[in-house]
């Protein structure tokens, strides 16, 4: 049957179709009804009944959930309503409270309705399965339907627990806030947010103390970013400091920048733990291109500092093992960043022979260079006492004896380290007679870098105590030697200096990197300077008065050490000290030399 036909014969129209026939009419003749038409719904909370062109203004609004619906009497009402009648009033479901007129919003024709429905079948179906005495029209999004409803779930449910979670209470503030601010709802439930979030930052969770975040301004910031001195071009010298390689190691670079240094050191991941997460590619490729931008030559000038925890002398099978893995995985990243020059600590023996954990160490570096094809493994001087490994020289020369590919290995040396060991830098002569010592046991060829660090114990004392340069033991003198030596031309050095002060208002440690840069526009200026200048003899003497009480600290603890050493051996005990046993007559005349 076709429309045409259905409207010329209601009794052949389908049931459905009468059933909305019949609502239709019931709509505008509210006598033939057997309900009480609804009350109007809007989403601007503004509810109004049009007959006769009468606006009625006492209906009161409701706030109704699911597809709220803004409908219009049609023209046929007039005939159905006595004059100047209303309609009924409708139960309210729940009482919302009025809002003003501001946001109203016109309602669109039935007829509208319609036409869109035909478009879209789901609309059509919403449509129907609406009251059927109302025509209605469905002013929001699904976004907006959505809010919706979490809106009636906090005015229906029962009260928030007290252990909601932060997400779920921005949610709810966000629903409410764009419920009465319909102009911009997007606007308002962003602002919102952040609002909420940031009363969690400062208030905290219950029963805690309130605390505030601080944060760097945008001019703070970029003061700490301006470089705290600019680095020197065209030295001879390649002079930097051990910065820190925190949230990738490509900020390594940009804080060599910082402080003007030329070379740099750096750890290659964590180097208080084990296991730590790969090199990243973003960070390794950042690395590259930084290193490219600010002109590092990262296969000759950059150093990074192996873990303290590896020791490659170990004999346990598993804690070798742990050990060699952890210093391959540094070979590797080295590799990755184009890095050529990797320093470490030698090891220590325990309680075994020197020769034999002498010789795991070696075969340890032959396994390395085995699994890697262009990375230095670099040998540390180290300050010695007991069974450390690479307090002497002979130590460096019998590791490196073993090591199959002499190419692939070097030595670092440690300013503080080789003075707390007793090879002496301080004068000329000395200095020329150390250098001249390590050519002849271990050879200059294998010499790749330098650590600078002036020291806190006195000479001989094998303790490792870093001090500022020309406040320690050393004194400015032994840097003048070593910035004016030939043979260190175009070697990476690299400060370890202390660079921690105490906070006046905290109490608490706080690095000052200018004390770096300082340092090295100080070793650079060495350069070239007459040692026996009134300039150069006024900085000596202006830094070892700085340095003169700390330095007095640790003499009177040095002498007090050797003062137990001799009434230990008067008691007829041999003592192991620095990894080898004086004798009694050497203790008492307090001398260095060794049985």
């Amino acid at each position: 049957m076709t429309a045409s036909e259905r409207l010329a014969d209601p009794a052949q129209a389908s049931p459905k179709s009468q059933t909305r026939t019949t609502a239709a009419n019931a709509a505008v003749d509210p006598t033939t009804s057997k309900r009480t038409p609804r009350a109007i719904r809007s989403l601007n909370k503004t509810t109004r009944l049009e007959a006769n062109g009468v606006e009625d203004k006492d209906t009161p609004r409701n706030s109704g959930k699911g597809k709220k619906i803004a409908a219009v009497i049609t023209e046929a009402a007039p005939s159905a309503l006595p004059e100047g009648a209303t309609p009924k009033k409708t139960k309210q479901r729940k009482e919302v409270k009025p809002k003003t007129e501001d946001t109203q919003e016109q309602e669109p024709q039935a007829e509208d309705i319609s036409t869109k429905a035909k478009r879209n079948p789901k609309l059509k179906e919403d449509l129907e399965s609406a009251d059927p005495q109302i025509d209605g029209s469905i002013h929001k999004t699904a976004k907006r339907k959505r809010i919706v409803k979490g809106e009636e779930v906090e005015t229906e449910g029962s009260e928030p627990s007290p252990k909601k979670t932060k997400r779920k209470k921005a949610t709810d503030v966000e629903i409410d806030e764009t419920v009465e601010n319909e102009a911009s709802p997007r606007k308002a439930r962003r602002k919102t947010k952040v609002k909420e979030e940031d009363e969690e930052v400062q208030e905290g969770g219950e029963g805690q103390k309130k605390t505030k975040r601080k944060r760097k301004t945008k001019e703070e910031k970029e003061i700490e970013a301006m470089p705290l001195a600019t680095r020197t071009d065209g030295l001879r010298m390649f002079i930097g400091a051990h910065v820190s390689g925190a949230k990738g190691v490509h900020n390594s670079v940009t804080n060599c920048v910082h402080i003007g240094g030329n070379a740099f050191a750096m750890f290659l991941k964590s180097q208080k733990k084990w296991e730590n997460p790969p090199l990243q590619d973003d960070h390794r490729d950042q690395f590259k291109a930084f290193c490219g931008e600010h002109e590092y030559d990262a296969a000759s000038h950059i150093l990074p500092h192996g873990s303290y925890l590896v020791n490659l002398a170990q004999e346990d099978p598993e804690k070798a093992t742990q050990a060699y893995n952890a210093f391959l995985d540094d070979l590797n990243r080295c590799e990755s960043l184009g890095i050529r020059l990797y320093n470490f600590h030698p090891g220590w023996t325990g309680s075994h022979p020197r020769p034999s954990a002498i010789a795991r160490i070696a075969k340890a570096l032959n396994r390395a260079h085995a699994a890697t094809k262009t990375v230095t493994p670099v040998l540390e001087t180290m300050a010695g006492g007991g069974n450390v490994i690479g307090s002497t020289f002979e130590d460096l020369r019998d590791i490196i004896a073993l090591v199959d590919d002499k190419n692939r290995i070097g030595v670092c040396l440690d300013t503080c380290h080789v003075h707390a060991a007793g090879y002496d830098l301080r004068k000329p002569v000395a200095f020329q007679k150390t250098l001249d010592d390590f050519d002849k046991i271990v050879g200059v060829k294998y010499l790749c870098a330098l650590h600078l660090n002036d020291s806190k114990a006195p000479f001989s004392s094998h303790r490792d105590l870093h001090q500022n340069i020309g406040l320690g033991f050393l004194g400015l003198r032994a840097f003048w030697n070593v910035m004016n030596e030939p043979r260190f031309e175009g070697l990476p050095m690299v400060l370890e200096t202390p660079i921690d002060h105490k906070d006046e208002e905290t109490g608490k440690d706080v690095e000052d990197k200018a004390v770096w840069a300082r340092e090295i526009k100080m070793l650079e200026g060495l350069i070239g300077v007459d040692a026996d200048g009134d300039e150069f003899k006024a900085m000596e003497k202006e830094l070892a008065d700085k340095g003169a009480e700390e330095r007095a600290k640790y003499q009177e603890q040095f002498e007090r050490k050797g003062e137990k050493d001799k009434k230990a051996l008067e008691k007829g005990q041999k003592k192991l000290q620095f990894g080898k046993t004086k004798t009694e007559k050497a203790i008492k005349n307090g001398s260095d030399s060794e049985a």
